[in-house]
């Protein structure tokens, strides 16, 4: 079993940056790969990015390839996105995924966080 709790949401400005963390309690972090997904109002939940449970492979949507990063700390059982040049576009709740292997699919997401409110203005 593993708790995911994100933080670091916020209004932010066009242009800006924004780093997520998600905090995992339950000593099988490591063994999962782990992912950023996002839920823009009124459209349907959509893949971000994710790292596997080394760190080695990094996976990101188009959408956010550049200018963002996805890092994790298997000792302190953490996973963050650093968010830069946002867009009005990013906004969304973010919820960060554990998942058996690495994947840009939610449904093979096996533990979500609650989300945090990513709002970027114009």
């Amino acid at each position: 079993q593993v708790q995911l709790v994100e933080s670091g949401g916020g209004l932010v400005q066009a242009g800006g940056s924004l780093r997520l963390s998600c905090a995992a309690s339950g000593r099988t972090f490591w063994n999962y790969a782990m992912g950023w997904f996002r839920q823009p109002p009124g459209k349907e939940r959509e893949f971000v990015a994710a790292i596997s449970w080394d760190g080695g492979t990094l996976y990101y949507a188009d959408s956010v390839k550049g200018r963002s990063t996805i890092s994790r700390d298997n000792a302190k059982s953490t996973v963050s996105l650093q968010m830069s040049s946002l867009r009005p576009e990013d906004t969304a709740v973010y919820y960060c995924a554990a998942a058996p292997t690495l994947t840009g699919r939610s449904t093979q997401a096996r533990y979500w966080g609650q989300g945090t409110q990513v709002t970027v203005s114009s």
